[in-house]
């Protein structure tokens, strides 16, 4: 029997969306506001969902303690309270929710065990919220 767990984490980060291969005006027109040269920031609601069988003894699709833990070190350690232009992984990549999506997928998917990765939902805004559940995203 598979089944599906999703936990929540919360992670405050300022970002600047700003392409270089774009000029001044085409990043101002695409990105509006969220251009602003000295940044803005967001707290982000990450939703993981992982699946996998029931472990007969546990009852558990995971520990839930070894997915708190990968998240906080991986993901929450990092992205928080920072300036994601600033981090090698954007280096060349605007951050936007989606490619903030992409990675944090990737990176379970790369590390996280025994569970498999299913998605991956980041919430931006109480208006915004983007969905990974993979193919290809930002490799890191």
């Amino acid at each position: 029997m598979k089944a599906h767990l999703t936990r929540r984490y919360w992670f405050a980060a300022s970002h600047r969306l700003h392409s270089e291969v774009m000029s001044e005006e085409e990043n101002r027109r695409t990105y509006g506001k969220c251009n602003n040269p000295y940044g803005h920031g967001h707290n982000y609601a990450l939703e993981v969902t992982v699946s996998g069988s029931v472990d007969p003894a546990t009852g558990m699709v995971c520990d839930l303690v070894a997915l708190d833990r990968f998240v906080e070190t991986n993901i929450l350690e990092k992205f928080g309270h920072a300036n994601l232009n600033a981090l090698a992984e954007f280096r060349g990549a605007v951050p936007t929710t989606e490619n903030i999506c992409t990675l944090v997928y990737d990176v379970l998917e790369k590390g996280f065990r025994p569970a498999s990765v299913e998605k991956v939902r980041l919430e931006e805004t109480m208006l915004n919220a983007f969905e990974y559940a993979g193919e290809r995203g930002l490799r890191i």
